[in-house]
């Protein structure tokens, strides 16, 4: 939600990029969201600085577009999503809660875009690189991707239910998926505020990171994960995000399935894995 406490701490407007390795291949929009292709790693940026990032009809437009063009594009093999200036994003912009012509029609803009469930749905791996507040919805699209990254001035919370609401970007599920129920009921029920270190206890981000380090390290992380053909790395979200919908049971079956299909992708394309790949770390860079 778009509410304006006091700025969080910042050395930069915005996390610089990520350093020598920056690479821009295609770059589109000024507009309230960027997409920048840097080599094989889609960086999406929320652009709405002076409003700090809260989201209007026309930036959920954006970022849908933005983010069918990272599906489309073959040469991407993972996402990060940031938000530019003094945070990540607040939320839904409340000056326009309300201004739909009827509930009806409000339904239908959020069924012609679903924006959340292609960013949840992704088969690409996707990073968050979240700052400064980081609230409501903005707080949920992080949860939305499958690793988070903070910078250390990161404040969080999800502050619906102080408002008469609940969380509408899939954050009564998705943060006890991450998080487990105890922390999930702790933050939709108190809309408390956390820090990034608590963020980090918690599991609610995989790593903290000074705020000039960010966007190097959200994507060396991206990269770390997006060295798997497309093909296996939406094989294997699949098995992980699906199974948390099913029994043990079953998604055990599914994983059997899964990795049938796999090895005959595997063994058709002639993969030879890397088993000294990069994996993600948990863990608190001072």
């Amino acid at each position: 939600m778009n509410k304006r406490p006091k700025a969080a701490r910042s050395s930069s407007k915005t996390p610089p990029g990520p350093g020598p390795g920056r690479a821009h291949t295609a770059s589109a929009g000024e507009g309230t969201v960027i997409y920048e292709k840097r080599n094989a790693i889609a960086w999406i940026t929320l652009n709405r600085p002076e409003r700090l990032n809260a989201y209007n009809v026309a930036m959920r437009d954006d970022l849908f577009a933005a983010l069918n063009t990272a599906h489309a594009d073959s040469e991407i093999r993972a996402i990060v999503l940031a938000g530019a200036g003094d945070s990540f994003s607040t939320g839904g912009d409340v000056s326009e809660f309300g201004q739909a012509p009827s509930p009806v029609a409000a339904r239908w803009i959020r069924f012609r875009r679903d924006v959340w469930g292609r960013l949840r749905a992704m088969p690409i791996p996707s990073v968050a690189a979240i700052h400064g507040f980081t609230v409501g919805g903005g707080l949920e699209m992080a949860l939305l991707c499958d690793v988070a990254i903070a910078a250390d001035n990161t404040r969080l919370c999800l502050p619906e239910t102080s408002l008469g609401m609940i969380p509408g970007v899939a954050g009564t599920q998705t943060a006890p998926r991450r998080l487990g129920l105890g922390w999930a009921l702790d933050l939709n029920l108190t809309g408390r505020w956390i820090d990034a270190d608590q963020a980090l206890f918690i599991g609610l981000v995989a790593e903290v990171v000074p705020l000039k380090a960010l966007n190097r390290t959200a994507h060396a992380m991206a990269c770390g994960l997006g060295r798997l053909p497309r093909e296996h790395a939406a094989i294997a979200k699949l098995a992980v995000w699906d199974g948390l919908n099913s029994s043990l049971a079953d998604g055990l079956e599914l994983e059997q399935r899964l990795a049938m299909r796999l090895s005959r992708i595997s063994a058709a394309a002639g993969f030879n894995p890397d088993a000294d790949r990069p994996r993600p770390r948990r863990r608190r860079v001072s």
